[in-house]
């Protein structure tokens, strides 16, 4: 199998970051404008995975329609949101995000979650469902009730440093990561930017302990927005059962199974962007 294709856009994208107060904290916003011809379209709300700033998703926004918004965010103590005091929960997390949007001047938005972003996705849907109009949930699952990794992975994925040194990612990005990881594991730390993630660990800690005791188990079926769950059969971080959980219990839903693992959307977002487009305008 080939390595993937450099993702460099042919033009610098035309990107604007704001800095906007909620909540007393201050988070970190990246807009990507939509420009050209064509109908206003609701803009995208793209939730991140955990310890990732919002420029691991620039090949993702860039394979996207430029005529789509796009708005990004870093959570409180990831790249540009500054370090929290305290610990926040996902709920809380979700209600900011609406404050968000109204400083914005946004009032709908359609929402992709991608990881522990999936989680907060199906948050927002759950307690701001009158803004949301399209949920996409990619590699994610339910919370505390969901199917486990392994014991191994989990441990892997109880540390930062796979967001901070190239050399751990490189080890353990086949056993986690699986799909194109296990032929390519140096891709791991390429599409993560990790060898620029330095800094104070607690932005990381906080989203884990973020999702403590949060679970959406017992509430997919309140969950009315159309929904496109996307998932790796080959995803040791959320085995692909975790998927046929959410589109048993989200009413109006198309569950998406594609050959690879956890990081495939971020590797080759050339294969996702006509899906997810695709389904947006559907």
């Amino acid at each position: 199998m080939a390595s993937p294709v450099d993702h460099s856009p042919a033009e610098p994208r035309r990107v604007r970051a704001h800095d906007v107060v909620v909540g007393g904290r201050s988070l970190r916003v990246v807009v990507r404008p939509a420009s050209g011809p064509g109908p206003r379209r609701t803009p995208l709300l793209i939730c991140n995975g955990i310890g990732a700033a919002t420029d691991v998703l620039d090949p993702l926004v860039d394979a996207l329609p430029a005529n789509l918004d796009v708005i990004r965010f870093d959570p409180p103590g990831i790249g540009g949101s500054a370090l929290p005091s305290l610990p926040y929960h996902l709920t809380w997390m979700a209600h900011r995000l609406g404050q968000v949007l109204t400083r914005m001047g946004v009032r709908e938005v359609d929402v992709m979650g991608f990881s522990w972003g999936g989680m907060l996705a199906q948050q927002f849907a759950l307690s701001r469902r009158r803004r949301l109009r399209r949920l996409v949930l990619a590699a994610t699952g339910t919370g505390a009730l969901m199917i486990p990794a392994s014991p191994r992975v989990m441990a892997a994925m109880s540390t930062p440093r796979r967001h901070q040194d190239p050399g751990y990612v490189d080890t353990v990005a086949s056993r986690i990561y699986g799909g194109s990881m296990r032929e390519h594991p140096e891709l791991a730390a390429q599409v993560l930017g990790s060898s620029a993630r330095r800094g104070p660990m607690r932005g990381y800690y906080y989203q884990l302990l973020a999702l403590s005791g949060w679970t959406s188990l017992p509430m997919l079926g309140s969950i009315r927005a159309p929904t496109l769950i996307l998932a790796g059969d080959d995803d040791p971080m959320v085995p692909n059962g975790n998927a046929t959980l959410l589109a048993r219990g989200i009413r109006d839903s198309r569950l998406e199974t594609y050959h690879g693992g956890h990081l495939e959307l971020l590797v080759s977002p050339e294969r996702f962007a006509p899906l997810i487009d695709g389904f947006l305008t559907g």
